[in-house]
């Protein structure tokens, strides 16, 4: 099978790179804009210069995981996500959709924790 690739995007990754990599971008109604557009020139990268003969985009699941049940002060420490990125989640999960690629994301589980059972 040589040749073949499959490529396993951790799609939280992404938008946590992509939102910090750029200055605040909104649109024309103030809707923040910014990882949607990072997210997306990443992925058309990797597209572009990989060439993968499949691609998946897994994101965590809202709310506890697995491991908050496991370890009460996971990531306790940690600042809540930011308004302006949560609120282009649900725009980031539609690129990827009208992309045709195969998005995943399991109640309970966080991405990379996903990625590394498939």
């Amino acid at each position: 099978m040589a040749g073949r690739s499959l490529y396993l995007i951790d799609g939280s990754s992404y938008l946590f790179r992509a939102y910090h990599a750029l200055p605040p971008l909104t649109n024309s109604e103030g809707i923040p804009t910014g990882a949607v557009y990072g997210f997306t020139n990443m992925l058309l990268k990797i597209i572009r210069d990989e060439r993968p003969e499949a691609i998946v985009v897994v994101f965590d699941s809202a709310g506890p995981t697995e491991r908050h049940e496991q370890y009460a002060d996971y990531k306790a420490n940690r600042e809540q996500m930011p308004d302006d990125l949560s609120r282009q989640i649900p725009y980031i999960h539609r690129v990827v959709e009208a992309m045709r690629i195969p998005l995943l994301m399991q109640q309970g589980q966080e991405a990379d924790d996903l990625i590394g059972s498939l």
